[in-house]
């Protein structure tokens, strides 16, 4: 069979914009790639949005452990998997005052320049890891510099300070000295949700350089490739266009399809059966790629079975990226929703779209069955960038197809298709 790749690796086929009234992906350099004096307007933004935030719930505080909150507030960027799971570096970000950085020991050259910092210190490393039976009297030391700085910039007793991803001693040490602890993630999250000016050239970047790494991985689809070698080839492409890495390991094949989330591993590729991929990349600048592709390895046609299956993730993707508006309530867009046939529905994907920028974030949009249970509603709002999710598999088992979608609500209340990988014509034909 002819190949269906042309010498540019672009393919014609049908879109997932056809009768949307979404607009088509820009690759504009100007449009992807922000300006050096943006980035740091950026950096700044995103710090204003923290702080009004915080402001807004009466927050005088944060002191951030997440390296993605970390990275969102302050700009900073360092060890960002280790620092996942080590207590290791910090930010505190008050309302109002100076942005000190606890940075991990020899690393405080790696916030220079970085307009939102205002200090950087060594930090206190509040982990038995690090302290062993120390632990106690370091987290009182921890705690007492934090509670000088808190003080410093106006707070009073019994005010309130948000944290996260700390260890508890930390927080009780904090209790302990006067302050009401509330969780930091709620005010980060909100922040994140509608992104700043020029933010989504970030995100663009981000994604045009991990299609091309998919590209690759699409390319080494082979009958006798395994899932890890094949998986490898975005790894590679991402770490050399200066990504930090991939959040999941979802690149399955055959019968491993179905049920979704089986992850990654030595299984050899056979000709004929589908080859499904969510990209989950936190990819340059920080920010998430997120799209998901199923592919058909080897030469040979879709079965009728793998096209059936392939139309209605299609169907499902480009029906609900139609209802994606402004104004629109996160229940209104479950209600409306395309809906999944009933042998499917038991192995849908967890959530019918979700809020993405540096990771996967707010908001979080269940299906109509789930709303009740584990939603919860809200307004999709200008500056919110949703990704659009599909998951189709029969209960009883067989393969299984992922689609997703990366979208942006743009401030003049059109919608963008940000996302921009070609679809598999063998499986959508008939």
């Amino acid at each position: 069979m002819t190949s269906l790749l042309t010498p540019d690796r672009s393919i014609a086929m049908p879109s997932m914009l056809g009768g949307t009234g979404i607009l088509a992906p820009t690759h504009d350099p100007a449009a992807c790639e922000p300006s050096q004096a943006e980035i740091r307007q950026i950096l700044l933004d995103r710090l204003a949005r923290t702080r009004a935030e915080l402001k807004k719930r009466d927050i005088v505080a944060a002191i951030l452990f997440d390296p993605t909150h970390v990275r969102y507030a302050t700009g900073s960027r360092n060890m960002q998997v280790y620092s996942a799971r080590n207590p290791a570096r910090y930010a505190f970000v008050p309302a109002e005052g100076p942005v000190v950085m606890f940075e991990y020991a020899g690393c405080d050259h790696l916030t220079d320049g970085l307009p939102g910092i205002d200090e950087t210190r060594p930090a206190t490393a509040i982990s038995y890891y690090f302290c062993d039976d120390h632990l106690k009297q370091t987290t009182h030391s921890w705690a007492d510099e934090i509670d000088a700085l808190i003080r410093q910039c106006g707070g009073q007793k019994g005010d309130k300070v948000a944290i996260e991803s700390a260890t508890s001693h930390a927080a009780f040490a904090l209790v302990e000295r006067g302050w009401q602890i509330c969780d930091a993630q709620v005010p980060l999250e909100r922040a994140r949700a509608i992104k700043v000016e020029n933010e989504i050239k970030m995100v663009r970047s981000s994604l045009r350089a991990v299609e091309e790494g998919v590209r690759k991985l699409e390319a080494a689809i082979r009958p006798g490739a395994t899932e890890n070698e094949v998986w490898s080839q975005l790894h590679q492409h991402i770490i050399a266009t200066d990504a930090d890495y991939v959040e999941t390991r979802l690149m399955s094949s055959g019968p491993r399809t179905n049920p979704w989330f089986q992850e990654c591993s030595d299984r050899v590729m056979q000709a004929g059966e589908l080859v499904a991929l969510d990209t989950d990349v936190v990819g340059r600048y920080g920010y998430y790629a997120d799209f998901s592709r199923t592919f058909l390895c080897g030469e040979g046609e879709a079965s009728a079975t793998q096209r059936e299956l392939y139309r209605m993730a299609f169907d499902q993707v480009r029906t609900n990226m139609a209802l994606i508006a402004p104004g629109v309530s996160f229940k209104e867009y479950a209600q409306k929703a395309w809906q999944i046939p009933e042998p499917y529905k038991a192995r849908r994907y967890f959530a019918l779209a979700h809020g993405v920028g540096m990771t996967g974030e707010y908001p979080y949009i269940v299906h109509r069955e789930d709303i009740d249970a584990k939603g919860y509603d809200g307004i999709m709002q200008p500056g919110m960038t949703l990704c659009v999710e599909s998951y189709i598999g029969h209960e009883a088992g067989g393969e299984g197809v992922k689609l997703e979608e990366q979208l942006y609500i743009r401030d003049d209340g059109q919608v963008e298709l940000l996302s921009d990988y070609h679809l598999d014509e063998r499986l959508l034909a008939g």
